[in-house]
């Protein structure tokens, strides 16, 4: 069965940001006023990487989505640290 997991999920004035974890594989999937883009890489490093590049991508929302993704990673391993 393959289930798609919304690992982070970033909303600000100047777009969207998803981190989606599916099959092994990490979507990134980004949108803003006149563009959308979607990828897939092998790691969610490989992901954050690769949303720098993005072309019109603005530096609010690619610190906040980074933000948010730290925040998110810190909260698994301290779930996963509880268990």
């Amino acid at each position: 069965m393959n289930v798609t997991r919304h690992f982070s999920d970033t909303r600000t004035d100047q777009g969207r940001v998803r981190f989606l974890l599916a099959s092994g594989r990490v979507c990134l999937m980004a949108e803003g006023p006149g563009w959308t883009h979607r990828s897939a890489h092998d790691t969610l490093a490989d992901a954050a990487t690769f949303l720098a590049l993005l072309p019109g991508l603005e530096g609010g929302l690619y610190r906040q989505a980074l933000d948010d993704l730290e925040h998110q990673l810190a909260f698994e391993r301290g779930y996963l640290g509880a268990a």
